[in-house]
């Protein structure tokens, strides 16, 4: 009956399906804790997703996929800013403009370049390797420490190494230096922050530039180390998943990254629940199965939103006092 169902496989999952929602979070931590709504993660997750496998497929080379993905992302975020920021525009709706835009795009680029049906080539050999540890074939014949070393910490590609050790410097980043000092200030207090001579729209223009680089890493991971090739509206929500996470994480990293690992245990569950036979209920239906991240993320909003205290200027436009 649970033949198939493999713990050691769920939790090497979790950490190859977190570095999606890690990136995407922290992204959303740097827009959102300077105090503009970050509701356009999902599109510039799938503008990074489309850029970082299409320039991966043509150039064979997944670092120049990975910077094309940036410069999407990137470029995305600054139009943001521009809406939100200088404009003075609705964030909620700038944000998800965004997210409708792309989501059309990227499928009519995909289809006119290439012809699959809204969908890129696989990238084959164009793809990040996975990193194999020193010493992880001494240790492969040994319980729980072979598997430790060699599948759990070791053989992930990396852009996980990546996001795991993001988590550690964006709360240094946050918490212990200037710019974040600055930051929070803005998020909380823009008046206030501006008398001190902090200068707010410079400021949450540099939030929103590192939130475009972050979330590029995370349509870049989706498309060229996940799946290896992009597909329409992949990302499949990890852009709200993630802001879900912030909301868990009360807006600060390290929470939030425990709620990026909760979506990516979830996530991986999936596909060791399905074609299981359960006592008195038999084989759960895939189109169940593939709704759990979602009730879990209504469950915690349900759960945390009440709790959850967000930056005191989150959504509200900076005039200047004159």
């Amino acid at each position: 009956m649970f033949d198939d169902f493999n713990l050691a496989a769920i939790v090497v999952a979790t950490v190859r399906s977190a570095p999606v929602l890690i990136f995407a979070a922290m992204a959303g931590l740097f827009a959102e804790r300077s105090g503009v709504v970050d509701l356009a993660l999902e599109g510039k997750i799938l503008a990074s997703a489309f850029a970082a496998a299409s320039v991966g497929f043509v150039t064979q080379n997944p670092v120049y996929g990975v910077l094309a993905g940036m410069a999407v992302s990137v470029l995305l975020a600054l139009l943001q800013g521009f809406v939100s920021i200088t404009q003075k525009g609705n964030q909620l709706v700038g944000g998800i403009a965004i997210n409708i835009a792309m989501s059309g795009l990227t499928f009519v680029l995909a289809q006119f370049f290439f012809q699959q049906g809204g969908r890129t080539p696989d990238l084959g050999a164009a793809r990040f390797a996975e990193i194999i540890l020193p010493g992880t074939q001494a240790l492969a014949g040994i319980p729980v420490l072979g598997w430790l070393w060699g599948r759990l910490l070791g053989g992930h590609t990396i852009l996980v190494y990546l996001a795991f050790a993001l988590v550690p410097l964006v709360h240094w980043l946050l918490f212990h230096s200037r710019f974040g000092l600055r930051l929070r200030a803005v998020g909380e207090n823009p008046h206030a922050a501006d008398a001190a001579g902090v200068n707010v729209e410079r400021t949450r223009f540099m939030a929103m530039l590192c939130a475009g680089v972050l979330c590029a890493f995370s349509g870049a991971y989706l498309s060229i180390v996940q799946t290896g090739f992009f597909l329409r509206d992949m990302s499949a929500g990890a852009g709200f998943l993630a802001l879900t996470a912030l909301v868990f994480g009360n807006w600060r990293p390290l929470h939030t990254f425990l709620g990026c690992l909760m979506f990516g245990f979830f996530a991986a569950l999936q596909g060791q629940i399905e074609g299981v036979d359960f006592p008195g209920v038999g084989k759960i239906p895939g189109s169940l199965i593939q709704m759990i991240p979602y009730v879990v993320t209504v469950i915690v909003l349900a759960g945390f939103m009440a709790r959850s205290v967000a930056p005191k200027a989150i959504g509200q436009p900076f005039v200047k006092s004159r």
